[in-house]
């Protein structure tokens, strides 16, 4: 499993990946190098880290998880603690739920 965090605060990649296509080109990069599964968070866990609404949550992660789906056939787990983040990721193409609260 690989994580790509679509988020601007966090501690494992710095906000690199908030763009839509600079996560979904992570994830590919991911993929050449073995990954079978791909998390894709929009809130960070970092202590200390800003709540995020649900609606900045999802208008994170979902682009992302629509366009992994449409374009590739990789795993795609979405890190959420939100069931309406989960339920709309699943029916945007996600086939995972990691809930880490």
């Amino acid at each position: 499993m690989a994580i790509v965090n679509a988020t601007p605060d966090s501690f494992s990649d710095g906000g690199r990946y908030l763009a839509v296509d600079a996560a979904f080109s992570q994830a590919l990069t991911c993929v050449e190098e073995g990954a079978d599964i791909i998390d894709i968070g929009g809130e960070s866990t970092r202590p200390g880290a800003a709540a995020v609404t649900e609606a900045e949550e999802q208008d994170r992660v979902l682009p992302v998880i629509e366009k992994l789906r449409r374009e590739t056939d990789v795993l795609i787990s979405v890190d959420t603690y939100r069931a309406s983040t989960a339920r709309l990721a699943i029916a945007a193409g996600a086939h995972i739920v990691n809930d880490v609260f």
